[in-house]
């Protein structure tokens, strides 16, 4: 059993999660605030801490990276919310916290966090390096919206990565958004101050692609006028993109690994090395372990790259996240006008569509619809043209499953790829789509929402919790 410290300025929150706590065998301290923490903390040998993020005076934030500069062994640090946003889960991890969890808490995640806290306890995260700003915006990072649970594991992944200098790997479907991962990275990375510099590899003939990122010399080639420094150097001491790496031809594949691992660049037509100092981060949506296998990626610089990974979730996975990024495209495309809202019919439909053209796909139908939908509020029937063909089809656009009517349910609602599973599957699955539909058609209000759902409102905090729907 372990010594645990609760830091909370909610006093009834910090005492039923002690009391949760001491009823799982743990011996639990408590601290109102950040500076009783940094009192506390290094004098009583705690294994693990759980600290609030927002809390007057000195904050989760402040408070975890004041204990990283005072511990050089600080034990787990899990930090807790009630307002979660990307830009803070990102910085929670970059400085070095071991998880970030949402309230309400439950137990089963309690559980499932502190086993982990513990099995780790004796190996103490590094110290994050400086970054721009004192990690304290609560708004979005650009359009890298979302707060599903499969979202929240990215933004954790690009704070850990922030915090490292190493290779990037960004794996996900054409239009999951990817770029902006890698932004987001970079923002939030010791490099934040320096150049932000991306290329598309799948956009640019192999001809010219080497001298997009290694620069030439005047006379290299016909029609090179004068010298071009290339986006390795454009990149010098900060982030550089290869978006579709997976694209990319054998021989200029070679040129950058030597890159990666000599840190330096040979500009078309010179003889001369130029140093570098550039973090790279690759994207792709191709499977590059099989790319390796077939002999069209080499397979050094698979495993240079894939130091750190992200995996950025299809759209079909994040559905807790549909209905709020289709109001964000929606008063994105407004530009200062009232945006138009939703209908309950609208965001159910939203919800039963597949999005094979997945983030790209819902931002291009909003601002159709902002622009061409002449009455206030969107209805389902506005968007038929562009979600009938797809909707309910299974991955990217299958047939949708028979229709046999099994104790007055029509199975016709359901996506085909839903029968291919087992049953518990199948329910979780189920349960998050009824779960996410009655919170659109609640417009976020819990109680309504379980109201219509049929169950208690603790039921459905639980659930909410679980599925990462908070």
């Amino acid at each position: 059993m372990a010594r645990l410290l609760i830091v909370d300025d909610d006093t009834t929150f910090r005492e039923t999660l002690a009391e949760t706590l001491e009823d799982l065998g743990h011996t639990v301290d408590q601290a109102a605030g950040g500076a009783e923490a940094l009192e506390r903390l290094p004098q009583r040998g705690f294994d693990a801490a759980f600290l609030d993020q927002r809390m007057p005076g000195m904050d989760g934030l402040q408070t975890l990276a004041a204990l990283q500069a005072r511990l050089p062994c600080l034990p787990p640090v899990v930090m807790l919310t009630a307002y979660a946003s990307n830009a803070n889960i990102i910085e929670a991890m970059r400085l070095g916290a071991f998880d970030h969890l949402a309230k309400p808490i439950g137990r089963e995640a309690l559980i499932e966090v502190l086993g982990r806290a513990l099995r780790h306890a004796g190996a103490s995260p590094a110290p994050a390096g400086p970054a721009d700003g004192d990690g304290a915006d609560d708004g979005d990072d650009g359009e890298l919206v979302g707060s599903s649970q499969a979202m929240r594991q990215v933004h954790k992944r690009i704070g850990l990565a922030a915090a490292s200098t190493a290779p990037v790997l960004v794996l996900g479907e054409t239009g999951t958004g990817k770029d902006l991962v890698a932004r987001a990275l970079h923002r939030h990375s010791a490099r934040a101050g320096a150049p932000f510099v991306a290329i598309n590899c799948a956009a640019i003939p192999p001809e010219l692609l080497e001298s997009e990122l290694f620069g030439h010399v005047r006379g290299a080639f016909t029609g090179a006028a004068g010298d071009r420094p290339g986006c390795f150097r454009a990149a010098d001491r900060g982030v550089l993109l290869l978006d579709e790496i997976g694209d990319m031809a054998l021989p200029v594949q070679a040129k950058i690994l030597r890159a990666l691992q000599q840190g330096e660049v040979t500009p078309l037509g010179s003889h001369r090395t130029v140093r570098v100092d550039v973090r790279v981060v690759a994207a792709t949506h191709h499977d590059l372990a099989a790319a390796v296998r077939d002999g069209r990626f080499r397979e050094d610089l698979y495993y240079r790259l894939d130091v750190l990974s992200v995996r950025v979730p299809p759209l079909r996975e994040r559905l807790a996240d549909i209905v709020p990024l289709a109001e964000h495209f929606l008063r994105r495309a407004a530009g200062g006008a009232p945006p138009k809202a939703l209908s309950s019919g609208a965001a159910q439909a939203l919800l039963q569509h597949r999005w094979p053209g997945n983030v790209r796909e819902l931002r291009n139908l909003m601002e159709r619809c902002q622009a061409l939908v002449r009455h206030r509020v969107i209805e389902a029937a506005d968007l038929d043209g562009s979600l009938s063909a797809q909707t309910c089809a299974s991955g990217g656009g299958g047939a949708t499953a028979p229709a046999p009517a099994v104790g007055g349910f029509a199975a016709a609602a359901l996506p085909a790829d839903w029968f291919d599973t087992e049953l518990p599957a199948a329910v979780e699955r189920l349960e998050r789509l009824l779960i996410a539909q009655a919170l659109a058609r609640a417009h976020g209000n819990r109680a309504e929402a379980a109201r219509r759902l049929g169950i208690h409102r603790q039921l459905l905090y639980r659930k909410l919790a679980q599925y990462g729907l908070e």
